[in-house]
């Protein structure tokens, strides 16, 4: 039998200690934008380039015309008491989608999807806290689309009561999963695949999720995935919308990975890491797979992280006070 121990207080449930100098997040419908730095920080010039390049204005139809396909449409939804960026990514040719950590406020997503007249396809979880997870059962339930996470936070997930105890909020409705993926695995939707990334240290089944550069694939597009009925197995809906591959997505040079967007939960924020005094979190684990995995990326790679401002890979590796 395992025990989870939830360690420390509400503030802080997903980060690491506040370095100095964090910066005021700004978000509404339509544009979300990180502060400019103060004249008396220390930065080389790469940084303050990144940084100044960070201005982001998310339009409903393309988002990160500069990092993926103008195709793509990416809405950001902080949701619930601790303001999860919960993700919504879809192609706007076949109107196919995937969400990534529903929270909570379901209608909130049901709307927004409602509105890009998009199927959900597959609902991930980048991990299995309470604040990641509130909404999936609701979600899935609405949809019928599949519940992907790693496996690894399975046993996290099913004490759902005793994270909903630790916040002092009533447990979410919780379900049953049965479909997982693990690192190499791709997530797909429409034209458009997402390569898991296991980055365990915040827990020990954390993933991200890396949209690499370029358009749709014509194979995709020639063989879209086909709807399931609603009482399809859920070893169909796996089938259906879950592959193991490799060289399907170009790289931007040989022998490199292409830049792209990288949703990373909550292994890597602007200026600092996940926290890893909870269940199952190793401060070694997770420096390993920032350092090993995610700082292998391209430093234009942008980096949407389970809370708070949107960063790149390369101003996290130039400024992350955790990182040096």
């Amino acid at each position: 039998m395992h025990v989870i121990v939830l360690l420390s207080s509400t503030h802080g449930l997903y980060r690491g200690a506040e370095p100095r100098h964090r910066r005021t997040r700004f978000y509404n419908r339509g544009e979300y934008t990180a502060g400019e730095p103060n004249a008396d920080e220390s930065e080389n010039s790469w940084a303050r380039t990144a940084r100044a390049n960070r201005r982001l204005t998310l339009h409903r139809e393309s988002c990160y015309t500069a990092s993926v396909s103008e195709k793509l449409i990416h809405e950001i939804i902080p949701v619930g008491m601790l303001q999860c960026n919960c993700s919504i990514l879809g192609d706007a040719e076949t109107r196919e989608a995937i969400v990534v950590d529903p929270g909570d406020e379901v209608e909130r997503i049901l709307e927004i999807l409602r509105e890009h007249r998009l199927n959900v396809r597959a609902i991930v979880s980048t991990h299995t806290h309470i604040d990641h997870v509130g909404g999936l059962a609701r979600l899935h339930a609405a949809t019928k689309a599949p519940v992907l996470i790693h496996e690894a936070d399975l046993e996290l997930y099913r004490h759902l009561d005793m994270q909903a105890q630790f916040l002092g909020m009533r447990t979410p409705e919780s379900m049953r999963i049965e479909d997982f993926v693990k690192e190499g695995d791709s997530v797909r939707w429409g034209g458009y695949a997402a390569r898991v990334i296991h980055t365990p240290g915040h827990t020990p089944g954390s993933i991200s999720l890396l949209v690499e550069t370029g358009q749709p694939s014509e194979q995709a597009r020639a063989d879209p995935v086909k709807p399931q009925p609603a009482k399809a197995s859920a070893q169909a809906h796996l089938h259906a919308h879950l592959k193991t591959h490799a060289g399907e997505l170009a790289p931007s040079r040989e022998g490199a990975p292409a830049a792209g967007l990288l949703v990373a939960g909550d292994t890597l924020f602007q200026g600092s890491i996940g926290r890893t005094d909870l269940w199952g979190g190793s401060m070694k684990d997770i420096l390993r797979s920032i350092r090993e995995k995610l700082l292998a990326l391209p430093d234009e790679t942008l980096v949407i992280p389970g809370h708070g401002d949107n960063t790149t890979i390369g101003a996290e590796r130039a400024e992350n006070p955790y990182l040096r």
